[in-house]
């Protein structure tokens, strides 16, 4: 089975997102995540038996915190591969994530690599397939809309790949 680990950005910066995702792909066929507005905690994963494991620690890490803030300020990109709308993590939110890679690490199917363990880049993805050839429209109808949002890390959400989409098999609550 396929997991991702997630934390779903809600509010009027989810929306934003939802909206302007569905827009670029309308207007450039330009494809992003099946998966609602987020910022990835744990890259997609494959494990084919129970994650009560994984479950109850995220369970436990959520009772022993409050939801933190984080702020959105504009756009940003991964060379021609990817648009996204930058987040700026607080320092308690970097502290708690930071926390939670480091006790889900010892959990022996979970594996971080640069791109989603504690230095990643904190970013939700606008567009991300078939992006190359048509990088500068894209990026420039885009930075066409004002993205400023002040948000809150304030759930973890596991996804699961089912029935050729990520489906939310469970959500906890910062």
């Amino acid at each position: 089975m396929r997991y991702v680990i997630v934390c779903v950005v809600i509010g009027s910066a989810g929306g934003f997102n939802n909206n302007l995702r569905k827009e670029v792909f309308e207007k450039f066929n330009v494809k992003s995540s099946k998966l609602p507005a987020h910022f990835t905690i744990k890259a997609p994963f494959e494990y084919d038996k129970n994650i009560e494991e994984l479950e109850d620690l995220i369970k436990d890490f959520c009772s022993k915190y409050d939801a933190k803030p984080y702020s959105i300020d504009g756009y940003d990109h991964f060379d021609n591969r990817v648009i996204y709308m930058k987040v700026n993590m607080s320092n308690e939110g970097k502290m708690m994530h930071d926390d939670l890679i480091d006790r889900m690490e010892k959990i022996d199917y979970i594996e971080f690599d640069k791109n989603d363990g504690r230095d990643k880049t904190f970013h939700i993805t606008i567009a991300s397939k078939k992006l190359r050839s048509i990088y500068n429209d894209v990026w420039n109808y885009v930075n066409s809309y004002p993205c400023q949002f002040e948000c809150l890390f304030d759930n973890i959400s596991i996804y699961r790949w089912q029935n050729n989409t990520w489906e939310l098999y469970r959500k906890f609550n910062i």
